[in-house]
């Protein structure tokens, strides 16, 4: 039985590219009815068995092993995932970055931050070149943000130099003068990635300039609202010519924190807490006025971002919010 991978599914079919295909002939399928059966269903990113009908079309006959499972976007075998944000229009949001950074650790998926529209810092047009191929920010950076927000070239640098420091490797990339594209597919290299990022910051501008002819419809920022359009409407695997996929999905600014049930298990999911959490007074202490907590301690020296640790204080009332709510 032939077996291939899901690179879309749309309007109850699944688009399938058979192993070894060099001329990427997808072959349209339905699933079988086992699955509603067993409350499963195929997702885009599966490998699965198909089978050949008459018609020319297929039926979905099993799943393989799935290495990770996102809910939303619902996507299987991901390894990596891409944290797209701009620069400007709309303004970064370093609180909603921290929050999708959480999501990532929580489902156990290694991280890119890509900062988008650098040509609007003010700055790219005159370093275009030293940045063509290059991943930015010094590594032993010990930089904190004082905002949920930042533009200038200032602000840009500090974000790149605080999130290096905790280990994220950070790209700045501009579609529209091709700055930073060749270090993002680098990086892409086989993987199955997801793109992921609210709308408007220019995730589908930055495929279209990977992969030449893509063309996926891309909006302007609405300057009223502060944010774009939802451009993209399903899941789908865009195939590189390195060889990878990358899924582009349809632009989110609310997430939930419904992978994380305790709020103990939140501080696991900031990187920069674990070598102070494992020395704290208490144990399972949530960081937040125990006595003797050495997260706070490194807060308070500098050793952790104000940013981050306000975040996390907001994160951890979300999630003790929700759990009083269910």
């Amino acid at each position: 039985m032939p077996v291939g991978l899901i690179t879309k599914a749309l309007s109850g079919y699944y688009y399938v590219l058979p192993d070894g295909d060099v001329n990427r002939q997808l072959v349209q399928c339905r699933a079988r009815g086992i699955f509603k059966k067993r409350g499963e269903s195929p997702l885009v990113g599966d490998r699965v068995m198909y089978e050949l009908t008459e018609n020319g079309e297929g039926t979905v006959d099993a799943i393989l092993p799935r290495s990770s499972e996102l809910i939303r976007p619902p996507i299987a075998n991901v390894q990596l995932v891409v944290l797209v944000f701009a620069v400007q229009e709309p303004a970064l949001n370093l609180q909603l970055l921290d929050k999708f950074l959480v999501h990532a650790e929580s489902a156990g998926l290694d991280v890119l931050i890509c900062l988008t529209k650098r040509d609007l810092d003010g700055a790219a047009q005159d370093d275009k070149t030293t940045h063509e191929q290059q991943t930015v920010g010094p590594e032993q950076a010990e930089a904190s943000a004082d905002s949920d927000t930042a533009g200038d070239k200032a602000g840009i640098n500090s974000v790149v130099q605080q999130y290096e420091s905790i280990g994220y490797p950070v790209v700045l990339t501009s579609a529209k003068l091709g700055i930073g594209i060749d270090a993002v597919l680098e990086r892409l290299a086989g993987h199955i990635s997801v793109f992921a990022g609210q709308s408007g910051v220019g995730k589908s501008s930055l495929l279209n300039a990977m992969v030449p002819g893509l063309q996926l419809e891309t909006n302007q920022i609405s300057m009223k609202l502060g944010r774009g359009k939802h451009t993209t409407r399903h899941v789908e695997l865009i195939r590189l010519q390195n060889g990878s996929f990358v899924a582009d999905t349809p632009g989110f600014s609310q997430l939930d924190f419904a992978q994380i049930e305790e709020p103990e298990e939140l501080s696991a999911c900031f990187r920069e807490f674990q070598p102070f959490a494992a020395a704290c007074k208490f144990r399972g202490c949530l960081h937040q006025h125990e006595p003797g907590c050495k997260v706070i301690e490194a807060t308070e020296s500098g050793k952790i971002a104000a940013s981050r640790y306000n975040h996390y204080l907001h994160f951890l009332v979300e999630i003790k919010e929700r759990k009083r709510r269910y």
